[in-house]
């Protein structure tokens, strides 16, 4: 480890040079991914300093302790020992994370699917209470999000609804919430108290660019069809909204966000692109990860993996079986706690598999 620590420390201090050269500085996109890399590199190399000088501490904490005349220095020395090996335990779990190779796909902004499953009307008013959920957290992270296409439930909620979700490391935060959500709680529309179970699917998509998925345009039906959406007095009277079929795949794409026709187009081909990418990102992952069985990571749209219990205020996630009883703060967007319990636990599973920089 201190051999990868130190090419760190190196390659860190190369950047640091590089990254201030005019050069670089008037390229666009070598100076943005450079500046990426210093980034990155920099807080490993932050927390190696501290790790570096906790080392020599203890080796002088130690030397004291053998070779100090005075008993009463020694017990000191012991004392101070006993006070900094626990935080150079702590301070070894923290590189050991720190050199686990990151997700290339954390950076990038996302496309999120929100859609009802079973349980009727009721399954669409839960798809609306998770995506507001989602607004809230993003207005916590930060991020800016934009509704791309919706189709409303005949009480309320939503049936399916799309967005593009922009900010920094949105599907790094995101990623875990791929999966069935389920709820449990006497409906809206249920008059004799009963309490049901109905569930909606999150799909988090990592935006796709062009040079991830090149898509052939003569392999793409493209229809257009009147906007159901807010957008003033275009709405229903112009044809501006597009609906993307990708004939090889079958995937079919539409987006009646934007007034103009063209707009849409662009946007749904990002939504199409995004889908695309992730149908070949999780092919790759399956070839390369055919022997875990991670339930923290798989990111599959078909796990159950969230109940949400309104009598009990209880919400479970059964991955990693971490129960909380503050449903009312989670559903206004308090979900930072599940997002970093489930980083944490898939982090320690790749550390089991010996996975490092």
């Amino acid at each position: 480890m201190q051999d990868k620590l130190e090419a760190i420390k190196e390659r860190f201090e190369e950047v640091s040079q590089q990254i201030i050269q005019p050069e670089i500085v008037s390229n666009s996109t070598k100076y943005s991914k450079l500046s990426k890399e210093y980034k990155d590199l920099g807080k490993i190399v932050e927390q190696y300093t501290i790790y570096q000088k906790l080392q020599k501490d203890i080796a002088g904490t130690k030397d004291m302790i053998v070779n100090e005349k005075d008993e009463e220095l020694r017990q000191m020395a012991k004392e101070e020992l006993d006070e900094l090996l626990p935080k150079m335990e702590e301070m070894d779990l923290i590189i050991k994370e720190l050199l686990i190779p990151k997700d290339p796909n954390d950076s990038r902004n996302i496309i999120l699917e929100v859609r009802g499953g079973t349980g009727g009307d009721e399954a669409a008013i839960f798809a609306g209470d998770i995506f507001r959920m989602y607004q809230r957290f993003f207005e916590k992270m930060g991020w800016r999000s934009s509704i791309m296409d919706f189709t409303e439930g005949t009480n309320g909620g939503y049936k399916e609804i799309i967005c593009k979700v922009e900010g920094d490391d949105v599907y790094g935060k995101m990623k875990f919430e791929s999966g069935v959500h389920r709820v449990q709680r006497v409906p809206q529309t249920e008059s004799q108290g009963r309490i049901h179970t109905s569930a909606a699917s999150v799909a988090v998509l990592p935006e796709a660019e062009e040079v991830d998925v090149q898509i052939n345009m003569n392999d793409v039906r493209i229809d257009t069809f009147m906007s159901s959406g807010a957008g003033g007095q275009s709405v229903n009277t112009t044809y501006s909204a597009v609906r993307l079929t990708h004939i090889p795949s079958g995937l079919v794409v539409s987006c009646q966000d934007e007034r103009s026709q063209l707009k849409n187009k662009e946007r749904a081909l990002g939504v199409l692109r995004s889908r695309l990418y992730e149908i070949k990102l999780k092919e790759h992952n399956d070839a390369i990860s055919s022997q875990r069985k991670s339930m923290v990571g798989s990111g599959d749209r078909s796990d159950k993996i969230r109940t949400y219990n309104y009598p009990q205020s209880r919400i479970t996630d059964h991955r990693i079986g971490y129960t909380v009883y503050n449903l009312p703060a989670v559903m206004e967007g308090d979900i930072g706690e599940f997002i970093e319990r489930l980083r944490i636990a898939e982090n320690t599973e790749r550390m089991q598999e010996g996975e490092t920089i």
